[in-house]
């Protein structure tokens, strides 16, 4: 299999980690995304969205959308696995991870933060915007796991859930956020962080990392 990512993308991030989680090994391509190079015709043949990841499998399939492609590997991988048995927790479990891909994540991303700048906003602002949306998402995240007891986002192994939630932490943390106002999150993370899966796959651990 073939991860185009970026070292410092969280989507590629999550895929990382479940690729580590998988024990499964990938050739890692790396597109400088603040260089636009997955802008290239060669990329967007690939995935005409110009995003990371993508993941390319031996056979030539091409997957896109970082859970798309995290519960692709379930599903084909299932030891360990990444979704509760019990369908009312995968529905919880889903929904946390979505609230991170899809509401915090995409509102302050390279894209939209580049937009911003383009429209004339001050650098200033631009990052206040980010911190923001990583303050409001965070907090709404804090509270739908308040009642788990852990250590990880929903129970003792890790989900989809804490996949998402450890890189979108580092962007917060990049972004300036305070992130003691969120300590369940903080518990879920320090559990993350005990294991190698989640470490290997962090940002400076990887080949193209600045």
């Amino acid at each position: 299999m073939k991860l185009h990512g970026y070292f410092r993308s969280s989507a590629a991030y999550r895929v990382r980690i479940a690729l580590n989680l998988k024990g499964l090994s990938t050739d890692h391509l790396s597109h400088h995304l603040r260089k636009g190079e997955q802008c290239a015709p060669a990329y967007l043949a690939i995935n005409p969205q110009g995003l990371v990841p993508t993941l390319e499998g031996d056979d030539g399939t091409v997957l896109t959308q970082s859970l798309a492609i995290i519960e692709w590997l379930d599903e084909t991988h299932p030891n360990p696995p990444l979704l509760p048995k019990d369908p009312l927790r995968r529905a919880k479990v889903r929904a946390f991870a979505l609230a991170i891909a899809c509401d915090i994540h995409p509102v302050q991303n390279l894209k939209v933060l580049a937009r911003l700048r383009q429209l004339g906003v001050a650098e200033e602002k631009v990052t206040e915007w980010a911190a923001w949306v990583n303050r409001e998402g965070l907090a709404a995240c804090e509270t739908l796991v308040a009642g788990e007891a852990g250590p990880f986002c929903f129970g003792d192994k890790p989900t989809i859930a804490d996949l998402c939630l450890v890189p979108q932490l580092a962007n917060a943390r990049r972004f300036g956020v305070d992130v003691s106002a969120y300590p369940r999150l903080l518990k879920a993370e320090a559990a993350a962080k005990e294991m190698k899966a989640f470490t290997d796959a962090a940002p400076d651990k990887q080949a193209d990392a600045e």
